[in-house]
């Protein structure tokens, strides 16, 4: 564990105030508290920060870093908080720098097809904002109204739109960042296309903030498609409904979303948000299609008898933008109305090849049945990502103890199948203990060298994806 100044923590506080102002220092326990945990459900009292800190600058982050450096101080970065693996939760106390006030959306260039962005810009706002230039940034995850650039960056968050369009990384051309001795570095470009020396960005972006401390992003844009069509496709076997996605792919359509919501998912949102979902079938597909209004209607004629052909026993198509957004509504309430369920919901992150989606999705209900937990499965079926949101009571022993089991067999089973811990969410501290598994000694050791290269005191973000 880092050796932090944890019995100095008034001289800490004094000396980040001199950097940033009084109004941006966050000490007492219960700030301390509340910004030390996020949604996984796994806070631990005794590893709270010593203090809060605003950044409002590039400037300011390099001179927290190289305070923090120079006394051997744990320093993470947060921005809204909202992962799911225990990403920003500060496991060696220390500093944690909030980057909501660094939230400016910096420029939005049609010409270059770019947006240059700080941090602390939340996802929808950004979206909105290039949607006014008939431009679209894909990445959507399902707490977009708050989720921030930053933490998807260093998650390198995906959402249902994957599918078609990629994710995070697969936009984010350009960084700037801090180094854990303070210093700024720049890696990739405005330009579309830039192979000057290493690819750096990418090393960074799903670092978790590991690595060092991005303070602005250059992000690709990519023209607003023209219109779409939203449907939900209800089958009664999970079998018919998997063939129904390969057989959409393998008919050259790409849908830009295909996601999975099973029996338990769809009953648990009617009860929450009644939207006139079907809660006596096996499971639905949520399809959406976009794309210029010319071609709309044969993709959509296609996907129809698609689904007909595989035993689709009813399809319901939004007629109009508001059926289309209660749709949607129903899709991203699937965690809310779990937390229905329990006093807890754990959501799981496992991706696996999609011809193992059937495999991976009943092995998943045998396990929860076996260890009697609730569990409700969705996910985004067409690139093999699946997540269960498990409903439990944490404070409960049993209930506890039984999760753990089910989570390590869990990732067991789809590593199994040639799968990954993690499609979107990323390893935290939530599933660090299993990363041995899925990567061989080899390669682990290289990622662990490269830690040591740029963060040689080990004071960002210690206690992150390795153990």
């Amino acid at each position: 564990m880092l050796n932090t100044v944890k019995n100095n923590k008034s001289n800490l506080v004094k000396n980040l105030k001199k950097i940033v102002g009084d109004d941006n220092v966050l000490s007492s326990y219960e700030e301390l508290y509340a910004y030390s945990t996020d949604s996984t459900n796994i806070t631990n009292p005794d590893e709270i920060a010593q203090c809060i800190v605003f950044a409002e600058n590039t400037q300011q982050v390099c001179e927290i870093i190289k305070y923090a450096n120079e006394h051997s101080v744990a320093v993470v970065a947060r921005a809204a908080g909202t992962n799911l693996c225990g990403a920003c939760l500060p496991k060696a106390g220390g500093i944690i720098i909030d980057f909501a006030k660094m939230n400016k959306i910096i420029e939005i260039n049609k010409d270059n097809l770019i947006a240059i962005v700080e941090p602390g810009v939340v996802i929808e706002d950004l979206q909105k904002e290039a949607e006014l230039k008939d431009l679209y940034y894909p990445p959507d995850p399902s707490n977009l109204k708050v989720s921030m650039i930053g933490g998807s960056i260093g998650l390198s968050s995906g959402g249902p739109h994957t599918f078609k369009y990629g994710s995070t990384k697969d936009y984010v051309i350009g960084l700037e960042i801090v180094t854990a001795e303070g210093k700024i570095i720049h890696t990739g470009s405005v330009c579309s296309k830039d192979v000057t020396g290493y690819n750096l960005t990418q090393l960074f972006v799903g670092s978790e903030g590991t690595l060092g401390i991005i303070t602005k992003a250059i992000l690709r844009l990519i023209p607003k498609p023209e219109a779409k069509k939203v449907m939900l496709a209800y089958f009664d076997s999970l079998e018919d409904t998997s063939k129904t996605v390969n057989d959409i792919i393998s008919n050259l359509i790409t849908p830009s979303v295909i996601d999975l919501l099973d029996k338990n998912t769809l009953k648990t949102i009617e009860s929450f948000y009644p939207s006139g979902l079907l809660v006596d079938k096996t499971a639905a597909l949520l399809i959406e299609i976009d794309g210029f209004k010319s071609d709309l209607d044969n993709q959509y004629e296609k996907i129809i008898q698609i689904c007909k052909n595989n035993n689709s026993s009813y399809i319901q198509t939004a007629k109009t933008t508001k059926e289309e957004e209660k749709i949607w509504i129903a899709r991203r309430s699937s965690f809310g109305a779990t937390a229905k369920l329990a006093p807890n919901v754990v959501t799981e992150d496992v991706v696996v090849p999609r011809e193992n989606i059937v495999t991976l999705v009943k092995g998943i209900w045998d396990i929860c049945k076996k260890y009697n937990l609730k569990t409700c499965i969705m996910g985004h079926i067409g690139d093999g990502n699946i997540h269960p949101n498990i409903a439990l009571d944490l404070r409960n022993p049993d209930e506890l103890n039984n999760f753990k089991n089910a989570k390590k067999e869990l990732f067991e089973l789809a590593l199994s199948l040639n799968g990954r811990l993690s499609g979107e969410h990323g390893i935290g501290c939530e599933k660090s203990q299993f990363i041995n598994n899925a990567i061989d000694p080899i390669t682990l050791n290289y990622m662990k060298q490269m830690k040591q290269v740029f963060d040689p005191k080990n004071i960002l973000n210690p206690g992150k994806i390795f153990i």
